[in-house]
């Protein structure tokens, strides 16, 4: 059977026994069409010719032209094309069974060097009712690593000023207790004395965080304060509540925190969610070795 009938021999099983849509079909034909014109290329005959090596070869061939996430589907039509194949009989077996997808390249969060934050930081007029807001927002994310929506769940009773802790409803109704720094309690406590009644004014409400009409702070709203900072600040990245997150576990990280008290600030329920912040702090170690070593780089002067 020539590869034109076994492609619609597939087509029918995808749309007719599997109730694919007619985009996913198409999408899987697609893939098949790729292949085809590999095999083409490369002069490997056809769909039933196909050995583990040559199966090897075009995933290689993939892995040079598409992103690691496009490579896996293509990878996964083509099992799905030839476990159907043996299924029915056209062939004895499956060249792309035992055939591994590229490794997913490990993304490392983005993150913002100490210096870059003080320098924020130190743009925030706190003189103003405004400024202190600001300040203390900026600074509890990135001094506790909670995430936005923590943040804007933070009620009065959940701060403990004499311990130094924040009680945080975390996800899956988890609560944890997250330290404060002596800077951070001093800044909440002028926060809470001056600032907090005199823009709250008449509201009863108990949430920690309040825009300037005195209601409770939403996640959208902490985004907008924070890029009217950064924007202020005049820094030309692109800065996240949970790009501060990630700030704050690496600098715990390379300053010699242990893996599992940085797990347990973030509220990680697998500690392998927690790993990927070595590696900014072993990137970090790199560049500070790089630019202050005076052996780390080739002199390329005469």
């Amino acid at each position: 059977m020539k590869d034109e009938e076994l492609s619609v021999l597939f087509m029918d099983y995808l749309t007719g026994i599997k109730r694919y849509s007619p985009a996913t079909a198409d999408a899987y034909l697609h893939d098949l069409k790729d292949f085809r014109a590999f095999l083409n290329k490369e002069g490997f005959g056809s769909f039933k010719d196909v050995s583990r090596r040559v199966a090897k070869f075009y995933v290689a061939d993939l892995a040079g032209r598409f992103q690691s996430a496009s490579v896996r589907r293509k990878l996964s039509t083509l099992r799905s094309f030839y476990h159907f194949l043996v299924e029915e009989n056209h062939l004895e077996s499956h060249p792309f069974l035992e055939v591994k997808p590229p490794r997913r390249k490990k993304q490392l969060p983005d993150f913002i060097y100490p210096e870059e934050i003080e320098t924020i930081f130190e743009t925030i007029d706190i003189s103003s009712e405004k400024g202190l807001r600001d300040f203390l927002l900026l600074e509890l994310l990135y001094s506790t690593g909670i995430r936005v929506g923590e943040l804007t769940q933070i009620k009065l009773k959940d701060i403990d000023l004499d311990v130094r802790t924040i009680r945080v409803h975390g996800k899956g109704n988890k609560d944890r207790y997250v330290p404060l720094g002596e800077m951070l309690s001093e800044t909440l406590r002028d926060y809470l004395l001056r600032t907090r009644p005199n823009l709250i004014k008449h509201k009863d409400h108990k949430h920690l965080m309040v825009n300037l009409r005195g209601d409770a702070l939403t996640t959208r709203g902490v985004r907008h304060i924070l890029n009217q900072i950064i924007l202020n600040a005049g820094t030309h990245q692109h800065i996240t509540p949970h790009t501060l997150r990630h700030t704050f576990a690496s600098h715990l990280l390379s300053r010699g925190a242990d893996l599992r008290s940085v797990q347990e600030m973030l509220g990680h329920a697998h500690i392998s969610s927690t790993q990927i912040y070595t590696e900014i702090s072993k990137e970090d170690l790199k560049e500070k070795y790089l630019k202050a070593h005076p052996r780390a780089r080739k002199n390329n002067e005469n």
